[in-house]
This record gives C-alpha cells, structure tokens and sequence, in this order.
C-alpha cells in the first residue's frame, strides 16, 4: 500500500466523521417563533356597548 492509498484512506475516513451522517430533525414548532405584533393594550377590550349606544344615538 503506498502513500497515497494511505492518504486517501485518511482522508476518507476525515469525510466520513465529518459528512458521514445527516443533522438531527428540526421540529416545524421549534423553526417558528410567535410573537404579538404589536403590544397589548386594555384600553382595546374595555368597549362598553352601553356606553356606545348613549353617546351616538342621544
């Protein structure tokens, strides 16, 4: 076996630890992250249908 069998050999085997297997999955849950586009704001939720009523129709 000559040198460059041998050098072949070892680069091979330097192939196979580094590309010789696929990276672990990435779950699709784990790619997306949610966030609210814009912050919460109560004075959002605080509508009165009541008070609506009084203010337009008197």
């Amino acid at each position: 076996m000559g040198s460059e069998a041998r050098a072949e050999d070892a680069g091979r085997e330097v192939r196979q630890s580094r590309f010789g297997s696929l990276p672990e999955r990435i779950r699709v849950e784990d790619m997306v992250e949610e966030r609210p586009a814009v912050p919460h704001d109560p004075a959002r939720d605080a509508y009165n249908a009541d008070e609506w009523l009084v203010r337009v129709c008197l």
